[in-house]
């Protein structure tokens, strides 16, 4: 069904700010040549009418789903011949469609995964792995860091949420004072959800250019620690009580509800060690690894070095079936959850640059994908790891897409279990997902997670000449998180 919303909206917004004699306000409707976008439909105003004018020759159940400038077309201009209605393509070929107010990505890369507590980041601060990141970024990308208005980062466990450090790492990268950044947390969706802050405050015009970046050092700063204790007040609310229920306990106790077999889950994580551990061999993750050079201390003779850090050292080499059958159960002796398919404890961080197609056409940025639609939504606590299942569909909704137009979906591994059960249950191709491995392979940063898996989306579609994936993640406390993007 065609939604006139916007353009009615338009249309009451130019009556009133001409019955109040804003001048500005009533050109600024016709003039920007901004869309106003309201899900399929896309209005464009041309500066050769007024509003007035594009209404009258169209009544308002017949009012065109697209309207475009014909300017230079031609065509004598006039009100009907000025505003032709264009075909506008549904599913996937709409999606791949390019307009000048596309949200898209110039650059997305990461740095390397380490193994909290022993990898090559064990003794490297946060703020600092995020250094490394943004002066690649920067590096790679070729913007002029004045051009970067506003940078959001997202982080689960640094104390005050790490906006001084993240504040004072983009000035140490070589971003002026006048770049604004915030520190955000949204739990294990945080770089997904910074990525999508800054492409809606580019969206609204807020700001032209921004970066959405994650980070994490689960090595120095993961632990009991990280969890404040509830209140009197939150302990005897039953809901809320859950919402700090280890997520072991409740993925092993959600695992035993849904009769999600060790099996299964181990046969899921021997695919993501050998997908990862052929891919690190290929050298399928260069390109979106940004190498750091970086202090290590020595555990065993206590030297310092200085090391480079540049491949995921987290993945494990020769895992079979047979060989995590033999690890111990973690949450409960009679447990299916262990430490060979459950997410690994990391380091890390990752950035993507963005903007509108014409700021980067205009900067001279190189176009390596867009942002289409993204969705949020809250699941019972307890079930924290369905998440996906119900947050994709939304997003591919939102998106104006199925599940079929997909081709490849990057889904954190936070445990084999909940992603098993997500996949079955969406009656996702296994071929689809995750095709170099995920978190269970190579870690799961928390704050990084949302943002690295763009760079490893982004990069995978472009090597395999596909087009649309999905990023998504369960997210703690209850909740999920998709987001839709477009390879170019």
């Amino acid at each position: 069904m065609i939604r006139w919303t916007s353009a009615l909206l338009l249309r009451e917004q130019h009556r009133r700010a001409c019955n109040k004699g804003s001048t500005t306000e009533c050109h600024s409707l016709l003039y920007k040549r901004r869309p106003i976008r309201h899900r399929e439909n896309l209005f464009f105003f041309p500066p050769a009418f007024s509003a007035p004018q594009i209404f009258s020759a169209f009544p308002e159940p017949h009012i065109p789903p697209l309207f475009f400038d014909v300017m230079s077309s031609g065509i004598p201009r006039s009100p009907v011949s000025s505003f032709l209605p264009l075909q506008w393509q549904e599913g996937a070929a709409g999606l791949t469609e390019k307009h000048p107010d596309d949200i898209v990505v110039t650059c997305a890369l990461r740095s390397a995964l380490t193994k909290g507590g022993k990898g090559g980041f064990k003794d490297t601060a946060a703020a600092d792995i995020l250094t490394g990141v943004f002066k690649a970024l920067i590096a790679k990308s070729g913007i002029d860091p004045k051009a970067v208005e506003d940078v959001a980062v997202g982080s689960v466990l640094p104390p005050g949420g790490g906006a001084t450090e993240f504040r004072a790492a983009a000035l140490v990268a070589g971003f002026p004072e006048t770049t604004a950044v915030k520190a955000l947390n949204r739990q294990c969706s945080s770089g997904l959800q910074a990525i999508i802050d800054i492409a809606n405050a580019i969206k609204s015009d807020m700001i032209e250019v921004g970066i959405g970046a994650g980070v994490e050092s689960m090595s120095s700063q993961y632990g009991p620690g990280a969890v404040t204790e509830f209140s009197d007040l939150l302990e005897n609310h039953q809901e809320s009580a859950n919402c700090k229920v280890p997520m072991g306990v409740l993925s092993e106790d959600m695992a035993k509800d849904r009769n999600i077999s060790r099996a299964s889950q181990d046969a899921f994580a021997a695919a993501s060690y050998q997908k990862a551990e052929k891919a690190q061999a290929a050298g399928l993750f260069k390109e979106e690894i940004a190498p750091l050079d970086v202090k290590w201390t020595d555990p065993k003779t206590g030297d310092e070095k200085t090391i480079t850090v540049k491949e995921d050292d987290g993945i494990r080499k020769g895992m079979t079936v047979e060989s995590l059958a033999k690890i111990r159960p973690a949450f409960a002796k009679d447990g299916s959850i262990h430490a060979g398919n459950a997410s690994q404890i990391s380091d890390g961080a990752a950035a993507v640059l963005l903007m509108k197609r014409s700021t980067a056409e205009r900067l001279g940025q190189k176009i390596i994908g867009k942002y289409v639609s993204a969705s949020i939504v809250g699941v019972k606590p307890l079930l924290m790891g369905v998440g996906p299942w119900k947050a994709i569909p939304v997003a591919l909704e939102k998106a104006g897409i199925t599940k079929d137009d997909v081709d490849i979906f990057e889904i954190n591994e936070a445990f084999a279990s909940q992603c098993v059960w997500c996949i079955n249950e969406l009656g996702l191709p296994v071929e689809k997902i995750n095709p170099k491995g995920g978190a269970i392979a190579f870690g799961h940063p928390l704050g990084c997670t949302g943002s690295r898996q763009v760079s490893t989306l982004l990069t995978e579609l472009k090597r395999t000449n596909k087009k649309i994936g999905v990023t998504s993640m369960c997210v703690g406390t209850g909740m999920g998180m998709a987001a839709v993007w477009v390879a170019e």
